[in-house]
């Protein structure tokens, strides 16, 4: 299956998924030169093929539902068809880690962030309420939490639509979606509605403040009979630092009748604003904890700098473990990584070559950036063969427009260089002037200028050594410093800039006339 091209544009990378109903693959699409999931059914293979016309009508109705739901915290859906036996649907490719793995990195789970992620979910759900839907299968491996915070919530495939003419969803009568966070009247196989969905909610958040779901049994026979008869445990008997407010929330989302359960999604949230941080826009963005899911509270619409997509290796040396970042659109394994021995390396190289002759520069990102992890594994951060490979990945990633990736590996490259042949080494000056622009391109005009600005007595003590680099950075330097508002020192800098053009290429180089223009 690795490589099919499916309806003749979505190129098969990586398994990412798979259960009884098809699989999920990691994809590309070559038209737009983008990473997208595929889902997949095949029919005829899948458990009840005798109901095949039935798993076709679900399929189609998932696509339908999943289209329907504008909203940004649910999987934007791309395209939807079939291509000879198969069915197919393509997903947004969302970054992250699945909620599952967040909540295992994290334990104890903040209970502010419990909030965060509920408070984040119930307009998902309202949008979702509003088609009428309901999902159904709500469960963490269903949520995905991107490195600034957001969640994102991935698959409908099992979700109802709510009008008269639906046709059962179930083949066999029994009731379909996950028995640990299934509500009690869907364990019945009984009628299915929104707060059915604020039940399931109940239950994650229930299992993201105690660590564990309310119901346990070894079997999901088991699971369903307590969910529909037993009372789940107090939250503060297992966590005493849960406010009693969220306890309480928790025990009305699961409460055994609906009707004892909030009217709707709206409320729920109404009930977690006192719970959230408050806007803080005096507060510094602290990159170096991804996935926080406070943050768009704390700091709503910022831009986000921190955290490395899971293509990107750690910029540091760091044992050959899987980050806890990872993009899927799935629950994520490990990603396949090719040889890591110099045959492997060169069939990458050769690869990516091939990749972007044919303007598949986000493809090729991907070949350089698994192999050199895989590289960095076999032989260690500062191999020569691994620097060559860091500069290929990088200079592919900023052809490419990914500057939150090329950023750590500029960054890495000329802390490298620059412990090899000293600070003021021009390849190492280089790497820095790529890793500002980068900043730039992310909108942290303050953190390039800085950089510039510190770049700039080097870059002209060696501007023999390169002279077009100096002339780059004293451009970059007054642009920046006009963007910030900096008139005088914009104008000082301009006056520098042109005085080196016209000394070293004469009055009539395109920068000197540029110059004198923004001078006047």
């Amino acid at each position: 299956m690795k490589g099919r091209i499916v309806a003749g544009r979505y190129e098969l990378a990586m398994l990412i998924g798979q259960g009884g109903m098809g699989q999920v693959w990691l994809g590309h699409d070559r038209t737009l030169d983008r990473r997208v999931a595929v889902k997949l059914l095949r029919p005829d293979r899948a458990p009840g093929a005798e109901e095949s016309d039935e798993i076709r009508r679900r399929f189609a109705r998932e696509c339908r539902v999943t289209a329907q739901v504008d909203h940004p915290g649910l999987v934007t859906v791309h395209d939807a068809a079939s291509d000879g036996d198969d069915l197919y649907l393509v997903m947004q490719y969302v970054q992250g880690a699945d909620l599952a793995d967040h909540l295992a990195e994290h334990d104890p789970y903040p209970w502010p962030w419990a909030a965060a992620v509920a408070a984040q979910l119930c307009p998902v759900l309202a949008a979702v309420h509003a088609v009428p839907a309901v999902h159904r299968d709500l469960k963490p491996r269903n949520i995905m939490i991107r490195p600034d915070g957001t969640a994102v919530v991935l698959d409908l495939g099992v979700a109802a639509v709510l009008t008269d003419d639906t046709t059962r969803l179930t083949l066999t009568g029994s009731p379909i979606g996950s028995p640990v966070y299934m509500a009690p009247e869907q364990a019945m196989g009984g009628e299915v509605g929104p707060r059915t969905d604020l039940y399931s909610l109940g239950v994650i958040l229930h299992e993201l403040l105690s660590g564990t779901v309310p119901f346990t049994s070894p079997s999901p026979l088991g699971v369903l009979h307590q969910h529909v008869y037993e009372p789940p445990p107090p939250l503060r008997r297992l966590r005493p630092d849960v406010p009693e407010a969220l306890e309480a929330l928790v025990l009305r989302l699961l409460a055994k009748d609906p009707r004892d359960r909030p009217a709707d999604a709206a409320a729920v949230h109404r009930a977690l604003v006192p719970l959230l941080p408050a806007p803080d826009p005096t507060r510094q963005d602290d990159s170096g904890a991804p996935m926080d899911p406070t943050r768009p509270f704390r700091l709503p619409y910022a831009p986000w700098h921190g955290g490395l997509p899971r293509q990107a290796p750690p910029p540091h040396p760091a044992p050959a473990a899987v980050p806890h970042s990872a993009p899927a659109a799935v629950p994520h394994p490990a990603p396949v990584a090719p040889a890591a021995g110099h045959t492997g390396t060169a069939a990458a190289v050769e690869e990516a070559k091939r990749l972007l002759d044919a303007g598949r520069l986000t493809q090729a990102a991907g070949v350089l950036g698994n192999a050199l992890s895989a590289a960095a594994q076999a032989h260690g951060w500062h191999a020569p063969v691994v620097q060559m490979l860091r500069k290929h990945y990088a200079a592919t990633l900023l052809e490419d427009g990914q500057f939150h990736a090329a950023l750590p590996q500029l960054r890495l490259l000329s802390e490298q260089r620059a412990a090899e042949a000293g600070p003021a080494d021009p390849q190492a000056l280089r790497f820095r002037v790529e890793a500002a622009q980068c900043l730039e391109h992310l909108g942290d005009q303050a953190s390039a200028l800085a950089e510039y600005q510190s770049l700039l007595p080097l870059v002209e003590r060696h501007a023999d050594g390169d002279p077009a680099l100096l002339l780059e950075v004293g451009r970059r330097t007054a642009q920046l410093l006009m963007a910030t508002g900096d008139h005088v020192g914009a104008r000082a800098a301009l006056h520098r800039l042109l005085l080196e053009t016209e000394r070293r290429y004469g009055p009539h180089h395109p920068l000197a006339v540029e110059t004198r223009r923004a001078l006047g």
